[in-house]
């Protein structure tokens, strides 16, 4: 198995603090030592990079080298405030300006249960909050407050890249029957039965409830909830190169995605708020 990256921060038997900020590829990370799990943020994005429960193996994958400047690949991105390309400025970034601006880190704990982060992003008459909770789950939750005097179009996502022994031995189940849209094919499609993606995947579902993450090479299954009122994105590029990244590495990932106004913005009045959740367990 190759190691994630971000593991080499947990090598030291050394004791830790639950948190500690470092140094790693040009940016300030935040490296959680708990009992019950480990990860990493980067202050760019309030990105989680690294979750790991004790005892298993890594939950998210990150691309080991990451640009000098840009997004990092890989963990959770927070895609904000709109989601793929901006609907009228083609020179804007992909997915928004929060996976690119540093992050203020506004409160951290931790207990018996785990951690809880509170991240926040200010941008304009933009609020955006992240909150998350890590222990033997995953459990972040993305609130917006919209802060101008008129109304708005907001997109979001919650992109995660769930580590996987190998894209050739996976299956998302829990998806049987639901109507989504096929982004290459650019036809709506039904699911029936379980979800592969080795070919390349890049499909919009309408979807409440768990699904489950099948990974037959680690032998073991997640279960991920893109909450209520969102849609299931699911993704992998296939053989489609990625720039900085290596086919070994594309082979471990699958991603898995609550977004919301990917294909209908939304519009936010003046003080509206809007929710985004992604929650993770471990099956059994």
């Amino acid at each position: 198995m190759h190691e994630h990256p971000l593991q080499r921060f947990f090598r030291s038997l050394r004791e830790r603090p639950v948190f500690a900020w470092e140094r790693y590829q040009l940016r300030d990370v935040l490296v959680i030592d708990h009992p019950l799990c480990q990860a990493v943020f980067s202050r760019q994005g309030a990105q989680l990079l690294h979750f790991q429960p004790a005892g298993q193996k890594p939950w998210l994958w990150c691309a080991a080298k990451w640009p000098q400047v840009g997004a990092i690949r890989g963990g959770v991105p927070v895609c904000w405030p709109w989601y793929g390309r901006h609907p009228s400025e083609n020179a804007w970034p992909s997915h928004g300006w929060a996976r690119l601006l540093d992050w203020k880190l506004l409160d951290s704990s931790s207990d018996e249960e785990g951690v809880r982060l509170h991240w926040q992003l200010q941008l304009c008459d933009w609020k955006v909050d992240l909150h998350a909770h890590l222990g033997q789950s995953m459990d972040l939750r993305l609130s917006t407050e919209h802060q101008d005097t008129e109304p708005c179009q907001l997109s979001q996502a919650l992109h995660a890249y769930w580590r996987i022994g190998d894209v050739g031995e996976i299956a998302l189940s829990g998806l049987d029957g639901a109507q989504g849209y096929d982004q290459l094919s650019r036809q709506v499609c039904q699911q029936q039965g379980e979800l592969r993606v080795e070919g390349g995947c890049q499909r919009v579902f309408q979807h409440e409830g768990e699904l489950q993450l099948k990974d037959h090479a680690w032998q073991r299954e997640l279960c991920i909830d893109t909450g209520d009122h969102a849609d299931t994105v699911v993704w992998h590029p296939g053989t489609r190169p990625l720039l900085g990244v290596s086919w070994n590495e594309v082979s471990r990932f699958v991603c898995v995605e609550a977004a919301v106004g990917g294909t209908d913005s939304l519009r936010l009045a003046p003080g509206e708020q809007a929710h985004l959740s992604l929650q993770a367990r471990a099956a059994g």
